[in-house]
């Protein structure tokens, strides 16, 4: 009984963390690839309180079993659905009420539930799933347009619409958010408002989805089955701008629509990626510079027998290309230990001393600098 009053506290406080995310059902979309998003359970106990209490702990383990079937494999989700609730309980971030009803004895719920990236990597290398974690770009909210003869459509008997729909790619590398539809999207904005670009009303579908970023993608058929497709826009890709015709094998217009968004997006997760792979390249290039101009110091000894070639000796270091400078520690009749500085690769500079007719070579674990000349 305790152990049961201490799991509905908990349950309460992880509703409440998620409340946030899911106030509306056209809210913020999940983007984090450790959420599961509309997660159905639907329960029948005594009482629909009773029920409700039951669906929580189910849509845990329903959830958990989807992740492990998106991030790892068939075998992983078999065995993760085998765990106990009070196993999966501590790996829960949040969990949000997308929609709810009740009925005599019946709950019918839902949800979205946000597990912990650290804990989920760890049971998942338990059974060896190894989770690679990919930057992701800010989301992208996708609006298309089908245009037909009878006029554009946007929310309704859009089949271009649908297949964006159908890429699930919320939780990609480069997340789309597609609008759900609902009576508030329609009264928002129109498809005429899209076509125009209407600033007012497309900012009011940015906020409600809290997006970054809103691309509007033209469908049109053409002959044949195929589909025109045109997108424009700003986004953190660039400038998008997409203008081809998409016909697919067999085709259907369906089957067309369905190519035409994933070839698109996959050229924004290909432009994602090579850019992120220019900004790693630069920054090894700068560290890469910086470690080249970083200056490094080492005992060296340096014979001669008189100081008249000490003087040689020591005027050929400082013109050695990649020595900045020649520090004496000791000095005696027959030879000095100095501190020699330089800067980049040691190897570098131990080569550049044979353009000032010098050698430095190492005698008994100690660098030594003698003429070669």
């Amino acid at each position: 009984m305790i152990f049961r009053k201490k799991w509905l506290v908990l349950m309460a406080m992880i509703i409440m963390l998620g409340s946030r995310v899911a106030a509306f059902a056209g809210g913020p979309i999940e983007t984090n690839i450790f959420a599961v998003q509309g997660v159905n359970v639907d329960v029948t106990d005594k009482d629909a309180s009773t029920a409700k209490n039951l669906a929580l702990v189910q849509v845990q383990i329903k959830a958990i079993v989807m992740l492990a079937e998106k991030l790892g494999t068939p075998e992983l989700a078999a065995e993760i659905g085998k765990m106990e609730q009070k196993d999966v309980l501590p790996l829960l971030r949040s969990l949000s009420i997308e929609q709810e009803s009740t009925g005599p004895g019946r709950y019918i719920g839902r949800f979205t539930v946000r597990f912990l990236p650290t804990k989920i990597r760890d049971l998942f290398e338990k059974y060896g799933v190894n989770v690679v974690v990919q930057e992701q770009a800010k989301p992208m909210m996708v609006l298309p347009l089908w245009k037909t003869p009878e006029g554009i459509k946007l929310w309704e008997d859009n089949l271009w619409l649908a297949a964006w729909r159908n890429l699930h790619a919320e939780q990609t590398q480069v997340p789309l958010i597609i609008p759900i539809g609902d009576t508030e999207d329609a009264a928002a904005v129109s498809a005429q408002d899209v076509l125009d670009l209407n600033p007012i009303k497309l900012e009011a579908l940015r906020r409600r989805y809290d997006v970054h970023t809103i691309l509007v993608a033209v469908g049109e058929p053409v002959e044949g089955n195929g589909l025109h497709a045109v997108m424009t826009g700003g986004s953190e890709l660039g400038s998008m701008k997409f203008d081809k015709i998409y016909t697919a094998d067999g085709a259907t217009l369906e089957a067309s629509a369905a190519l035409a968004a994933s070839r698109i997006h996959t050229v924004m997760i290909d432009k994602f990626k090579s850019d992120k792979d220019k900004l790693a390249a630069q920054a090894q290039a700068q560290k890469d510079q910086l470690e080249a101009n970083a200056s490094h110091s080492i005992p060296v000894s340096v014979p001669f027998t008189s100081p008249s070639e000490w003087n040689g000796i020591r005027a050929r270091i400082l013109q050695t290309p990649g020595v900045i400078g020649v520090d004496v520690s000791t000095l005696a009749g027959n030879g000095a230990v100095v501190r020699l500085m330089y800067v980049g690769d040691l190897e570098a500079a131990i080569g550049s001393m044979q353009v000032t007719g010098l050698q430095m070579t190492q005698i008994g674990g100690t660098w030594v600098i003698q003429p070669t000349l």
